[in-house]
């Protein structure tokens, strides 16, 4: 097991506490939206179309060796057409700025984001590093060139 080490930003609710794993076979821990001191009794509204940068009120130091994934929570995704854009976001070990999530409302109605409320899952993910080369060619496959839709319907 890996081990995620935060720090909270000053004006973060810490009573909102670190993320977590909602179940034991759960891949992602939840992120709560922490929001700034002047705007968590209103929150934060999203028009439809439109995105905004959420606060975590978190910095993190992520192992060498690792990234940390951000994904959509699906039950937002599927009622309420919530995604985060860049999804999946990735967050590198070298980097030790805040952490916000940009949320972005797909759907048909306006969206609130209340502090506190979980807005998205964070995955730990080792990182595998390659080496890159040119070559004269590439070795052949039964797929060859064939791009999208090359292998059936859809």
């Amino acid at each position: 097991m890996v081990t995620i080490e935060f720090s909270w930003l000053p004006e973060a609710d810490q009573d909102l506490g670190l993320p977590v794993y909602a179940t034991a076979g759960a891949a992602g821990a939840d992120l709560r939206a922490n929001l700034a001191p002047d705007v968590r009794n209103a929150g934060i509204e999203i028009a439809p179309g439109a995105r905004a940068l959420v606060p975590t009120g978190l910095r993190m130091a992520i192992p060498a060796g690792y990234e940390v994934q951000l994904r959509p929570r699906s039950g937002l995704a599927l009622k309420h057409g919530i995604t985060l854009p860049n999804s999946p976001g990735t967050i590198d070990s070298d980097y030790r700025g805040p952490l916000g999530v940009i949320v972005m409302n797909a759907g048909s109605e306006p969206f609130h984001i209340a502090h506190g409320d979980r807005i998205a899952q964070m995955i730990v993910a080792p990182v595998l590093m390659a080496n890159f080369t040119v070559v004269e060619d590439l070795d052949d496959t039964a797929r060859g060139a064939g791009g999208f839709g090359s292998t059936g319907k859809g």
